[in-house]
Order: structure tokens, then sequence, then C-alpha cells
């Protein structure tokens, strides 16, 4: 695994894959805004927090394939889209937690292993070295994560939709989990790894 991309192809900023991650970033508020109304005295509107989830997942979908295609990867963009990667999760995460559909224990999992990457990207830092390229795995966690949330809350309900989105929701929340300690490990070595590299080149 290598830390930074080689093939970053260029540094503009207002290319279509950013814009796509740029209006994630921007549906975070949003998002949260809308799965908290009712525990401010506001109307459910799970309805279109769903949405909002959705179009956040197509557009994840869309930013790395089309900077691929049309070899627009740039260095912005290895930025913004593991950001707007993060903070969904961190807002769903707070959202479903606040209204008891999460319980605390699996958001201590998730939040312990976002701790983790934040000092992993202090120890990267202070080595010259850049934030490491997304992988496969943390892909994977994430998409399952993207789709255990909004299952998660739509079980937030009664009826048999409500019973077969929670079974469904479960498993996608406990693959993704799994996955995103997974990816966290493999990039606590891929730290380790370098880190030792540089103390043996000194």
């Amino acid at each position: 695994m290598e830390v930074q991309e080689t093939r970053v192809q260029t540094d503009r900023i207002f290319t279509i894959p950013n814009i796509l991650s740029m209006a994630r970033l921007v549906g975070v508020p949003v998002f949260l805004w809308l799965i908290l109304w009712p525990e401010f005295g506001g109307p459910k509107a799970d309805g279109w927090a769903l949405l909002v989830l959705a179009l956040s997942g197509i557009s994840d979908y869309l930013d790395g394939k089309l900077a691929r295609r049309w070899n627009q990867v740039s260095s912005l963009g290895r930025v913004l889209d593991p950001a707007a990667d993060r903070l969904f999760v961190l807002s769903t995460l707070v959202g479903l937690t606040w209204r008891d559909i999460l319980p605390l224990w699996v958001t201590a999992l998730l939040l312990a292993r976002e701790a983790v990457m934040a000092v992993m990207l202090l120890i990267l830092r202070r080595h010259g070295y850049g934030p490491p390229q997304v992988n496969f795995i943390g892909k994977a966690a994430t998409f399952n994560l993207m789709y255990a949330f909004p299952l998660l809350l739509l079980s937030d309900g009664s009826g048999w939709l409500a019973t077969l989105a929670s079974i469904f929701g479960w498993a996608f929340a406990g693959w993704g989990t799994t996955l995103y300690w997974w990816a966290g490990i493999l990039y606590v070595v891929q730290v380790r790894r370098l880190v030792r590299a540089d103390t043996t080149a000194d």
C-alpha cells in the first residue's frame, strides 16, 4: 500500500468530482438537522433525511469513478472525499445515537476507530507524509455503513418494513464496523512501517 497517490493528474479545484464531494459536505448539516428535527419539537422528516443520505451514497460512488475516468484525480479530492465520508458517518452516528436507534457501544466503537485514525494522521504529518490513500477495505466499510444507517433509520417504526430494515440494517452495520476497524488496523501497520523506515534511514 502506498500512502500517497502517485498519479495526481490535476490541481484544479472546480472539477466535477470535487464539486460532488463539496455537495456531500454541504449535505452533512442538512442531514443532521433533518434527523434531529423531531427531537426539538419539529415534525418527523426521516424521509427527507433518507433522501439526503441516499444522494450522499450516490455522489460518493460517482466522485471517485469520474475522477479516474476523466483524469481529474486531484490533491483536493484526496482530502475532500474521505473528509466527506467521515463527516457523514459522524453526523449519522450523532443523529441515530441521539434518537436511541443506535446503541452507545456501537457509536463508541466507531468513534474509537476515528480517534486512532486522527493519531495516525498526526504521526504521518510529523514525518512529512500526507494522508493515507483510501484503500478498498476502507471504502467497503463506508459503503456498508452507508447502507446500514438508512436501514436503521427506517427501522424506527412499525410493521414488516421496519422489521426487515432492522434485520438488514444490523447486518450491514456489523460488516461495516468490522471492516472499518480492519481498514484502521491496516493503516496503523502502514504508518508503523513508514516510521520505522524513516528511523532506519536516519
